[in-house]
């Protein structure tokens, strides 16, 4: 089973630096990752999603393709490269992996605006290394799904590193 964690930063600079550790800690092998997503409450309260992978332009892309490789039987591989990239888009923009973006939304309404949340789907962790190196970046728990024991010692190491970051 995966675990879901809602970390709630100042601003979107800060959960994108946060994205951007936990990603080189899955390229240590530290950590396998079901999704990674930034969540921004914009000042007009509305809530923008910073997705790793932009569905809607992937599913263009293969939809181009196909498209074009069907065009190509019919001897109009431009007129299938668009309908396909079209169908592709449309295709993709409903598609929804990893963490549900009503879900994202919802927690993300609970921040201040400018404000950002940096929701992550872990499907495997080493723990005792990537707590500490997340901690570093300070933040605060909005939600998981973890025990109580493992939450309770993600908030202890987050408080620890806000305590120990020199103040200036």
């Amino acid at each position: 089973m995966a675990d879901l964690v809602v970390i709630a930063y100042p601003d979107e600079a800060a959960a994108e630096a946060a994205r951007r550790r936990i990603m080189e800690l899955q390229g240590e092998y530290l950590i396998e990752l079901g999704d990674a997503v930034v969540a921004v409450r914009q000042d007009d309260g509305t809530v923008k999603l910073n997705q790793l992978v932009n569905m809607t332009a992937a599913g263009a892309a293969s939809g181009g393709l196909w498209g074009m490789l069907v065009g190509m039987l019919f001897l109009n591989p431009l007129l299938g490269a668009a309908v396909g990239a079209g169908a592709g888009a449309l295709s993709g923009w409903m598609t929804d992996i990893g963490i549900k973006d009503d879900f994202m939304k919802s927690t993300a309404e609970a921040l201040a605006p400018g404000q950002a949340a940096l929701c992550v789907l872990v499907r495997k962790v080493t723990a005792d290394k990537v707590v500490p190196e997340m901690a570093k970046l300070g933040g605060t728990i909005l939600r998981t799904n973890l025990t109580d024991e493992q939450e309770y010692r993600l908030k202890q190491a987050l408080a620890a590193a806000a305590t120990a970051a020199p103040q200036g």
